[in-house]
């Protein structure tokens, strides 16, 4: 795939919600936080609406789909910052032009859970790396410099030549092996709710990264399911399994994934600290890498960000 440029103090970025409307108390500190590493948001009005008819979206689907397409298409913008998650990107995805944006002027795009259905489709549309990480008006960004998730994001951001690899001290070997392939992945729920679209990108060769939060336990087993099913999973690499929170009890989500996941004869990584609700490391999607699930280690093989654009 093809590595967006690193960024650099000065940058423009445009902070879109294509999904639910963000706190704003909590957007307007994360926008602080972005300028005070010198960055210069610059907000779009679906961030900010209100009033619509459902209060689970931004705005209408139009507004955020265009919004989407013209922070993705707009050269002057060199990152795009996902304000929060939530619901809706699946219905803004219906209506993106992906015909007016060059593929060939990638950028760095952010966001995490229901924003696994955009980093999805930036691969599948435009072969673009991308990255699962917290979003501006979330926990974890918001309160900016000194907060472990916005850290590990701008360290990656700006500095991607330091990131060579990702350590997991919590994990736990599931199927012990190493495993190289192309990471992939995000929060199964959306992941599963791709299947069938044309922006759904199945894990052959991958490996492949799973989270998810607020979903039971008898449900999340339905969607790891489906994912087999649909054949999904078929040729998958390795996988890294991160937070489930509040699915049920732990020990029975992991018995679950385990006994769904362990069969597949490739290596498994429990553990991860990337997902909801916990301080999390921020995950590439579409780049090589190599998983040793003994070690807990996931290992770059090229960096995951170019060196920034000359000026």
């Amino acid at each position: 795939m093809i590595r967006p440029p690193a960024l650099r103090p000065g940058d423009r970025v445009a902070v879109i919600a294509a999904s639910g409307p963000p706190n704003q108390a909590n957007l307007e500190r994360g926008l602080l936080a972005m300028e005070s590493v010198g960055l210069k948001p610059e907000v779009f009005s679906a961030v900010r609406a209100g009033g619509t008819e459902y209060d689970y979206l931004a705005g209408d689907d139009a507004t955020r789909a265009a919004e989407l397409t013209a922070a993705l298409a707009d050269p002057a913008f060199a990152a795009v910052f996902c304000a929060g998650g939530g619901y809706g990107m699946q219905r803004t995805l219906e209506l993106v032009d992906w015909s007016v944006i060059d593929p060939a002027r990638p950028k760095v795009v952010v966001g995490y859970s229901d924003v696994t259905a955009l980093l999805e489709a930036i691969a599948v549309k435009l072969g673009w790396v991308s990255l699962f990480g917290p979003m501006v008006a979330c926990d974890g960004f918001y309160q900016g410099p000194g907060q472990y998730d916005f850290d590990q994001l701008m360290r990656l951001i700006f500095t991607p030549a330091e990131v060579k690899e990702l350590t997991f001290p919590d994990f736990r070997t599931v199927v012990p092996g190493v495993a190289e392939g192309i990471t992939l992945g995000g929060t199964v729920t959306l992941l599963a709710a791709s299947l069938g679209t044309d922006t759904s990108l199945p894990a052959r060769g991958a490996i492949l990264f799973l989270e998810d939060v607020d979903e039971e336990l008898f449900r999340l087993d339905r969607y790891v399911t489906q994912l087999r099913r649909a054949t999904y999973s078929d040729g998958v690499a390795g996988i890294v399994l991160g937070t489930f929170t509040d699915c049920g009890d732990p020990r029975d989500v992991e018995r679950m994934l385990v006994d769904r996941l362990s069969d597949l004869g490739v290596p498994v990584m429990a553990g991860a600290d990337i997902g909801h609700n916990v301080a999390m490391q921020t995950y590439p999607i579409g780049v090589r890498a190599r998983l040793d699930t003994v070690k807990g280690t996931l290992t770059f093989l090229e960096p995951v960000l170019t060196e920034p654009e000359e000026m």
